[in-house]
């Protein structure tokens, strides 16, 4: 990856150089490395959002309210929906009716 020298945004090789996304600054590409581009996600990070997914043997939250049944207690699991400078989102499944919700710290 390649930062621009004039605003520190990431640049995107174009023609042959490489562009800056945001005030079109361009550079010659460093030579330290090879850029690899992905198009798709990995299952790694692919988030558990299907009826069937066992949230049974994770975390437990006492600290919540199912909003179906009223239940105080339900199972966890956190993930990082999105920037790294943002807080990750929990994401719950009520141990009494298997309502699942989210929420964003």
């Amino acid at each position: 990856m390649q930062f621009c020298d004039e605003c520190g945004s990431m640049m995107k090789k174009q023609d042959g150089v490489m562009q800056c996304t945001s005030c079109d600054y361009t550079a010659d590409q460093d030579s330290d490395g090879d850029f690899v581009s992905t198009e798709e996600q990995s299952g790694d990070e692919l988030i558990e959002t299907e009826e069937g997914d066992n949230f049974e043997g994770k975390p437990t939250a006492d600290d919540v309210i199912c909003d179906e049944c009223g239940h105080t207690k339900a199972w966890y699991t956190i993930k990082q929906t999105g920037a790294a400078d943002e807080p990750p989102t929990r994401f719950f499944k009520c141990q009494e009716c298997g309502y699942r919700w989210r929420e964003y710290n």
